[in-house]
């Protein structure tokens, strides 16, 4: 039930607290005057989205909040669900910022918008005037007969179950295409595997192959080098090592007469014995240099494997090709796996599907019997409503595939007209037929289910005289199930009202606002003797009115 009603800086409204008491409400106001503009307020609590349009003062942000007393609609649960605190009473809120950001709020914790509208679907049931025609809509057309049948529970049994068939089988098809391809593929990997395996590669292979590959190549020019440095070295008599020898005699000659010359000795003596260590190992490594025309042949043909691989596979390291090695081995191994994998989801699949056979054969037999129930309820209400003579079915046919909702799909027939032929109801009906047959339909919904509180935007529309006092009466019986506010041009069903709010504008020198107030009884009678006076208000119109709010 909606307690309270809070708006400020929304279009036309600058600030407005309104209270709402439970049973039947009535808002009436001249055209123009604003009931849109609280409509589309209340619809910005329910999740609808909204732009810096609805801003009064561009500088400030429009903040909207409600209370709800969702005591009686067991929520408990979904706000646990959803990690926010639970209390009878819960506070909504909304906010347009300037910046053109949005923001919500139940019970003060910020929420997402979609979250916003699943709360609000549980509280408030908005029908404006387009809404009429969701009744031409197939989907609304079941899920009304899925809420007339109690199926709540059965059908959220088989949507779980039917995202796990889809989910399922969409992965079923892709693994089945893939293994399609993987066998396609799979020789051709295998032959790659093979041929990288074969060649037993190593990771720094490339780089040693290439440094042994150019010493080899090179063998004979770094012996010659080496004959010759060591011939210069020692062998000749004017060799570097014996000259040096020679100095080092001729400086230790001299050395007790001229003691300055000792340093320079031992400099010297340290170069012998550093040139003997460097022309040694100088021979070593020119003994130890061995050429090999096989194993020449042999680095040149194995450095030729890895290029070519290399080649053939777009890279340029061993590295790389152990990683496309490894990756062909997984595309193989995984070939293996697929079908084992498809195996599993087949099986899933069977299952999924045993279960929603039995699920949608349920939710059908449901449906069908609850829909002779409903064409047996409609009528009376509709023929009280000024359609004596109307005829309405529900035809139902089966799919051969699952559906969201089951394997049905369903035709709302319906015809105004004595021995007329049914046909699709948005193919034969007018307007005013529409919005009497919707209250219809969701009187029976408020009979059967615990409804939030219902909105109705002028869903009297196109009727007039006794028809809208019947539909009026029929709001009225709804009230006692449900909270329910009408707004309305009628004075047949504000009269009816528990209480009634008038919705009006007022201007000055710089602007104008719209504003809402409740009404006292004699503020109703005489609001309600105007709509019959067209704003003339006369004795007659007075008394007109208090006739019919008795």
């Amino acid at each position: 039930m909606l307690l309270s009603l809070s708006i400020e800086n929304y279009a036309l409204i600058h600030s407005l607290q309104i209270t709402f008491n439970e049973g039947f409400t009535a808002v009436t106001g001249e055209t123009g005057a604003g009931k849109s503009i609280i409509l589309g307020a209340m619809g910005l609590l329910v999740g609808q989205r909204a732009d810096t349009q609805v801003l009064s003062d561009k500088e400030h942000k429009c903040v909207i909040e409600a209370v709800f007393d969702v005591g009686k609609l067991g929520l408990k649960p979904f706000f646990d669900a959803n990690d926010l605190d639970y209390d009878d009473n819960v506070v909504v809120r909304r906010e347009i910022l300037p910046s053109a950001k949005s923001r919500a709020f139940i019970s003060d914790t910020p929420v997402s918008l979609q979250l916003m509208r699943d709360f609000g679907a549980k509280v408030l049931d908005i029908h404006s005037q387009n809404q009429t025609l969701t009744l031409l809509d197939a989907d609304f057309q079941m899920r009304f007969v899925d809420s007339m049948a109690g199926n709540a529970d059965l059908l959220q049994r088989y949507t779980d179950i039917y995202r796990k068939y889809v989910s399922t089988k969409s992965e079923l098809a892709r693994l089945s295409a893939e293994l399609q391809q993987s066998r396609r593929d799979k020789d051709y990997n295998q032959f790659l595997f093979d041929e990288l395996e074969n060649a037993k590669l190593t990771e720094n292979e490339q780089e040693e192959l290439e440094q042994e590959l150019d010493l080899l190549n090179h063998t004979e020019t770094i012996k010659q080098t080496f004959g010759e440095v060591l011939e210069t070295a020692d062998r000749q008599d004017d060799a570097a090592v014996p000259r040096l020898l020679s100095a080092k005699s001729q400086l230790s000659k001299i050395t007790a007469y001229y003691p300055q010359v000792e340093e320079l000795f031992h400099r010297l003596d340290s170069c012998v014995i550093e040139l003997r260590d460097i022309f040694s190992e100088l021979a070593s490594l020119d003994e130890n240099l061995t050429y090999s025309f096989e194993r020449q042949q042999y680095v040149s043909q194995r450095l030729d494997t890895i290029y070519n691989l290399q080649s053939k596979h777009a890279v340029s390291t061993v590295a790389e090709l152990l990683e496309i090695k490894s990756q062909l081995s997984d595309k193989l191994l995984a070939t293996n796996n697929l079908a084992e994998r498809i195996s599993a989801l087949e099986h899933s699949l069977s299952q999924y599907e045993e279960a929603l056979r039995k699920l949608a054969s349920e939710l059908s037999a449901k449906r069908r019997n609850c829909a002779q129930q409903i064409e047996k309820e409609v009528i009376p209400i509709l023929s009280d409503l000024g359609m004596k003579d109307a005829q309405l079915a529900l035809e139902f046919t089966v799919s051969d595939s699952f559906l969201p909702n089951g394997t049905d799909s369903v035709r709302l027939l319906f015809n105004a007209n004595k021995g007329g032929e049914l046909r699709e109801v948005g193919k034969v009906i007018s307007g005013g037929e529409l919005s009497r047959l919707m209250l219809a339909l969701k009187s029976l919904i408020v009979r059967v289910n615990m409804l939030p509180t219902l909105i109705f935007d002028e869903i009297d529309t196109g009727v007039s005289g006794a028809i809208a006092a019947k539909m009026a009466n029929i709001m009225k019986q709804m009230s006692q199930k449900a909270q329910v506010l009408a707004i309305t041009h009628l004075p047949q069903v504000a009269a009816k009202a528990d209480c009634q709010y008038k919705v009006f504008k007022q201007s000055d020198d710089t602007s104008t606002q719209t504003s809402m107030c409740r009404l006292t009884d004699q503020q109703r009678v005489e609001e309600i003797a105007k709509m019959l006076s067209s704003e003339k208000l006369t004795s007659s119109a007075v008394e007109a009115a208090k006739e019919l709010m008795n």
